[in-house]
């Protein structure tokens, strides 16, 4: 078997070895077994169930919530010859009918679905009629209520796997605390406990934290002394033009990226910057998912992340090459505020959530009792701006509706047009005899497309309209006559986010917020919250030490690279001296406070010169500081 994996890697992906732990993930799911797997950011998680797919006869669910994701691997998985279609939001009845009826006849060896998918009943109807040999979930935290972001409808996935009891399941996360780790293979109902880990060490990641007044200017300092490209994540969407604009005016190649640009713009953006005619992308968090760049030498943080898990998978996105490279966050007083002051945002009023729940509602005419499965295109500032809300106050409650179960809000879906000819071939040409003023169009689009009589396929209408010599006004008119007709299906391009009504609308009388659940929920967000603040403000140790054991890995060897350990290797102190002083003045210092030379006398078992080198690094950092009487005390 592990020659035939490594001839399939070989094959397919042009690699000769695999990465750490990848093989032995992939050995796991061939024997059966449920298995968990935990990789770091750019750790090549999708090998892992890509290629033991390849090695047996059937189809890979795979599960994931990030659209532009899924739109990503199908499209690589294509081009590598390896048939793959994805399920989503903003498609067609029809188009997933033959999509699932494609993957039951055997055509299909990758189906990609969206979590909100797994409820619908035709999904679950059509499952079982298909030979699965594995279901794949990637960002497996999505399944616990106790993860970062939490999605009801992954918990589905426990009664698709009744429906498939024989099939092996492969969770992969790159952000899980063993509370999470726990709850994943809890949920997903694995046999036995079966994880793999590796480690979420980033050996060439320098990690630095700068608390400045002045961001902008010492940005401008960290991007003229780091070469190559980066990434500046903000909080809006606004301040990513801001900055990227006060870059350009610095003589630095820069631009912005959010959801709200339109797709053809994000696509511009995304290449120039992986093409390097741009050196610095100023983006929010909607930036950076799928994006396979190994090179980028900076990721810089100009508000805070709302959690350590947050923080590491967009830090974790410099240096994937395994080169030297810098994690950077800039902060002040006011954005630990700030941050404070957005958690608390992030748990609104039971009556305001209710509002936007009607309102939501309303917005799509959407009857008590009808809507469910149904998705539509959404655009957060029209929508907020057509009941007087705003944006900072619909997005809190609409996290919260998905919480319950009752909507999910997926990111931009960039969905290409899409065209399927449903007539017969007899009846086509019947009504081409007919209707003379489609037979051109219609003979352009079989010339054009391949496969259309056999499901939807992309399509360009610029080009149909040169091919056909009419305008897109007439091109756009004449496919929603043919539809009408029931000659064809056409699906017109859209890159809004979708929303999707995962239940029947409900009477405001019949929506129930679990206050109680929502309370733990908050109490569990708002101590990530402070842990994010507690690794920005109070450095007790090395950074890479803090972010691993914040999941739950423990290292005691210090990284040497990040902005603590530099100050610590200044003082020419072994890590053991260290250690061995500290642990002596903490404990004279806890129990009361000493003048500097009575607290140099007490520590015996080290020489003087580097006691006070020690004492004074704790004052710097603030771990010691002096109180009345020129005494000094223990902060902690």
């Amino acid at each position: 078997m592990k020659n035939k994996i490594r001839d399939i890697l070989q094959t397919y992906w042009g690699h000769n070895a695999f990465r750490p732990l990848q093989e032995d993930i992939i050995l796991s799911v061939l024997e059966g077994r449920d298995t968990l797997a935990l990789m770091p950011t750019g750790g090549g998680k999708s090998i892992c169930f890509q290629v033991p797919a390849m090695a047996n006869e059937g189809v890979c669910i795979v599960v994931s919530p990030l659209i532009s994701l899924i739109k990503d691997q199908v499209e690589a998985l294509k081009k590598r010859g390896i048939s793959a279609v994805a399920i989503m939001s903003g498609m067609k009845r029809n188009e997933i009918e033959i999509a699932l009826a494609n993957a039951s006849y055997g055509k299909t060896k990758f189906l990609y679905v969206t979590p909100e998918r797994l409820a619908t009943e035709l999904f679950r109807a059509s499952v079982q009629n298909m030979k699965v040999n594995l279901l794949a979930i990637d960002e497996a935290h999505c399944i616990s209520q106790w993860g970062y972001d939490f999605r009801p409808p992954y918990l589905q996935i426990a009664e698709i796997r009744e429906l498939i009891p024989d099939t092996p399941i492969l969770a992969l996360t790159a952000t899980a605390t063993p509370e999470v780790q726990s709850d994943i293979q809890e949920k997903l109902k694995f046999k036995t406990e079966n994880i793999f880990r590796k480690s979420f060490e980033r050996k060439n990641l320098s990690y630095v934290v700068f608390h400045e007044e002045d961001k902008m200017k010492k940005l401008l300092n960290v991007i003229s002394n780091v070469r190559g490209t980066g990434v500046i994540y903000v909080r809006n969407r606004k301040k990513t033009k801001e900055v990227a604009e006060y870059l350009q005016k610095q003589k630095i190649k820069a631009s912005y990226y959010h959801a709200g640009l339109s797709a053809s713009i994000r696509s511009t953006v995304q290449e120039d910057w992986m093409n390097e005619k741009v050196r610095v992308i100023v983006a929010t968090n909607a930036f950076g998912m799928g994006i396979d760049k190994g090179n980028v030498r900076f990721v810089v943080h100009l508000d805070l992340p709302e959690s350590p898990e947050a923080y590491f998978q967009e830090a974790g996105r410099a240096g994937r090459d395994e080169e030297k490279a810098y994690a950077v966050l800039l902060y002040n007083q006011s954005d630990i505020e700030e941050l404070t002051y957005r958690a608390q945002l992030s748990f609104p009023e039971t009556k305001e959530i209710l509002r936007v729940y009607n309102a939501l509602a309303n917005y799509y005419q959407l009857p008590v009792g009808s809507g469910k499965g149904v998705s539509y295109d959404f655009d957060i500032t029209h929508f907020s701006k057509s009941y007087k809300m705003l944006p900072a106050t619909v997005h809190p409650c609409i996290k919260v509706l998905e919480m319950e179960g009752l909507l999910a809000l997926s990111d931009a879906a960039d969905l290409h047009s899409r065209l399927h000819i449903i007539a017969k071939y007899d009846e086509l040409y019947e009504f081409q005899v007919r209707h003379p003023k489609f037979d051109h169009l219609i003979k352009t689009i079989l010339r054009s497309h391949e496969g259309v009589f056999d499901d939807y396929v992309q399509v360009n209408e610029n080009i149909l309209c040169q091919r056909a010599a009419i305008s897109k006004e007439e091109l756009i008119e004449s496919l929603k006559q043919l539809e009408k007709l029931q000659i064809l299906s056409y699906v017109p391009a859209t890159d809004a986010p979708q929303l999707t009504f995962t239940e029947e609308r409900l009477d405001e009388r019949d929506v129930h917020i679990d206050r109680q659940n929502l309370a733990l929920r908050k109490e569990r967000f708002m101590k990530r919250v402070r842990a994010m603040i507690r690794y920005t403000t109070q450095p007790t140790k090395c950074r890479s030490q803090m972010l691993l054991e914040y999941f739950g890995e423990i290292r005691d060897q210090r990284c040497g690279v990040c902005d603590y350990c530099l100050k610590r290797n200044k003082i020419d102190v072994s890590d053991f001296e260290f250690e061995t002083i500290e642990t002596q003045i903490k404990m004279t210092l806890v129990s009361h406070s000493l003048e500097l030379s009575e607290l140099v006398n007490h520590i015996k078992e080290a020489r003087q010169d580097k006691s006070i080198k020690v004492i004074e690094w704790l004052i710097d950092n603030e771990r010691i500081s002096y109180a009345e009487g020129n005494l000094l005390k223990w902060n902690g």
